[in-house]
């Protein structure tokens, strides 16, 4: 009853499917394997690309005993039988998954036995962990990040369990057509577990036809497909990844990369997020270089907002590509950015007293705002007057851009009112 993602593991480092930078000839974990010189090691990214495999790989390879413990589920004595069981027969692989979650006490268990080479900890989890990994652990283990498999990974390995009679369905007479394959190495996003149960379920489920052979065509591995977003967990580093390739494409001007990125955020059905980046997006990059462009893409979240989808990525979309053909600018925060940097260094003088606050009774005793000179009544509403501390009368934030002809009039007028003002 195992299912075919299972038996279909990998015995040996050769067998591994994908990954090879860093199990491929010459690479890291391939040297260490052919060297017998393993260290404890944390494998993370999405599910299903392999963090187990190669884990069971290794062990195979290297004929060390291995287990394999979740650390969000099993308990601490479980831990103590392998590391027993360690003491007694050598070095054990062990695997833990979702290390992420390992607590306080089984880690402080854990780490005199990795220090010693007892127990060669290979962690698996789906979350960063220069994030979710306690430092402890992180200082006596190597990082490294695996990817989602190819199609060409995900094809190999279903072409290999076509034909594996002992492990696979080899036993079984099965054509797979070509359209079928195709859809089963695109649909499942670089998730090889999702991929052989999909094949496993649809050649298990099939009826022979009259001469035996189980056919297995588009529309059944559709069937047998378990949909899967591309963002998964809304927490987790795939959705973060998503949201930062999505701002720095708008910035970047990339229409088709960014509407991509809308469409993945889309189909999370995570519209909160979409306006809140999207939003942000305006404002920070695009700026007063263009503001009825800012206006109309909070016009259009607030549409997107009270429509839902499915027709709320129509203005989505719109709004996307109009801040992607924008002009740029990002004066505005970085004018605010720098004026905070000086107010958190302590680098801020008095306020000047003609603009201090007045109402009050014995105000003019203080000499606060008994020489303010009221704008309003000046030529053009303008005349010149100190605002800054006088320490810092000098002081510059607001570098104006030429981008867009709104922020150059308006720099225009900067430099004006700077020119009088010096006068």
């Amino acid at each position: 009853m195992k299912p075919l993602a299972f038996k279909m593991r990998p015995q040996n480092i050769d067998e591994v499917v994908g990954q090879q930078h860093l199990v491929g000839p010459g690479k890291i974990i391939r040297r260490m394997v052919d060297a017998k010189l393993l260290s404890s090691m944390i494998l993370y990214g999405p599910p299903g690309t392999g963090k187990t495999s190669i884990a069971s790989a290794i062990a195979g390879s290297t004929k060390y005993a291995f287990r394999k413990l979740n650390a969000a589920t099993d308990s601490k004595k479980q831990l103590e039988q392998v590391v027993e069981e360690a003491k007694f027969s050598g070095t054990v692989i062990l695997l833990l998954d979702e290390i992420h979650r390992l607590t306080k006490p089984k880690q402080d268990y854990l780490l005199p036995h990795l220090e010693n080479g007892e127990i060669v900890l290979i962690g698996a989890t789906t979350e960063n962990p220069y994030i979710s990994i306690n430092p402890a652990i992180r200082s006596r283990t190597q990082i490294f990040e695996v990817f989602p498999l190819t199609q060409d990974d995900i094809k190999q390995a279903v072409n290999r369990a076509l034909k594996d009679k002992q492990n696979g369905l080899g036993s079984l007479n099965i054509k797979l057509d070509d359209d079928a394959l195709e859809q089963l190495s695109l649909a499942t996003f670089g998730d090889l577990r999702s991929a052989l149960n999909a094949l496993e379920l649809a050649c298990k489920s099939t009826q022979p036809d009259d001469h035996n052979e189980i056919i297995i065509t588009l529309n059944i591995i559709n069937d047998c497909l378990q949909k899967k977003s591309l963002v998964h967990d809304k927490n987790g580093d795939a959705h973060y990844d998503t949201i930062s390739a999505f701002q720095k494409s708008i910035r970047g001007s990339d229409v088709d990369a960014a509407l991509h990125y809308l469409a993945r955020l889309i189909e999370a059905q995570d519209l909160p997020t979409i306006s809140r980046r999207l939003i942000t997006i305006a404002y920070e990059d695009i700026g007063l270089a263009n503001m009825p462009a800012v206006t109309r893409t909070v016009l259009a979240v607030q549409a997107a907002e009270r429509i839902g989808f499915p027709e709320a990525r129509i203005p989505l979309a719109d709004s996307v590509i109009e801040l992607c053909l924008s002009p740029k600018s990002n004066s505005g925060i970085l004018a605010i950015d720098s004026a905070l940097n000086d107010i958190k260094s302590g680098n801020y003088g008095s306020i000047p007293n003609h603009l201090k606050d007045a109402h009050y009774k014995g105000a003019k005793n203080l000499g606060h705002g008994t020489t303010y000179k009221y704008p309003h009544d000046f030529p053009h509403d303008w005349v010149k007057q100190d605002y800054l501390p006088q320490s810092m009368k000098d002081k510059q934030y607001y570098y104006p851009k030429e981008n867009g002809a709104f922020e150059t009039s308006l720099g225009q007028q900067y430099r004006r009112l700077k020119e009088a003002q010096n006068k």
